[in-house]
């Protein structure tokens, strides 16, 4: 794990869904991570809550790196006004530079591609390619179904609690920002106390 977390990769929605709070809570992610200095990846779109969440990052102070392959430029709408806009050849390229670029990641409503991107990055962290915090943040109880899932899966015995126990869900993102910001202090503590042996 790096010694802090100074970029989050935010997955979510290219629509606003249907309720207030969703939108609400990309702008907080978005404005939160800014004001903690904390630098937002995501989708690169201008539309819905990856919108809103990088509006709401530079609007802030924040920087924000948008990542969107070419097929999805017209789809997506590229956000022209963030910081660094990055067009890949592919989804799975896509995926593998927002990954690569985070120290966190940071689940927020979203529809089938943001399940994609949530169940790759966990498969990643069971199969011990990365040790990245991996944040569902449950606004609504949006995520009832996908944890649902989750827990059947392990239930049925298809997977162990311990895989379970990789990803954590929290209700908001005041919990979120408080997790990231708790997660940061702790690897960097560590990291002291193996520099001090």
């Amino acid at each position: 794990m790096s010694a802090c977390i100074a970029s989050v990769a935010v997955f979510c929605g290219s629509r606003f869904g249907n309720l207030p709070a969703y939108r609400e809570a990309a702008v907080a992610m978005g404005c939160g991570l800014a004001r903690a200095g904390i630098h937002l990846i995501y989708g690169g779109g201008y539309v819905g809550l990856m919108g809103a969440v990088a509006d709401a990052a530079i609007e802030a102070g924040g920087t924000v790196t948008g990542i969107i392959p070419e097929f999805l430029e017209a789809r997506e709408v590229m956000h022209r006004g963030i910081t660094e806009l990055i067009v890949t050849c592919s989804m799975h390229t896509r995926k593998q530079q927002m990954f690569a670029d985070a120290d966190a990641f940071a689940i927020l409503p979203g529809g089938f591609g943001t399940f994609d991107e949530m169940m790759e990055i966990i498969t990643w962290k069971q199969l011990q390619l990365h040790a990245k915090p991996i944040l569902i943040v449950n606004v609504a109880n949006w995520a009832a179904p996908a944890l649902a899932m989750l827990d059947a899966a392990v239930a049925q015995g298809f997977a162990s609690p311990e895989a379970r126990a990789l990803v954590q869900v929290v209700p908001d993102v005041s919990c979120a920002l408080t997790t990231i910001g708790a997660t940061a202090r702790s690897t960097a503590e560590k990291a002291e106390s193996v520099a001090r042996l």
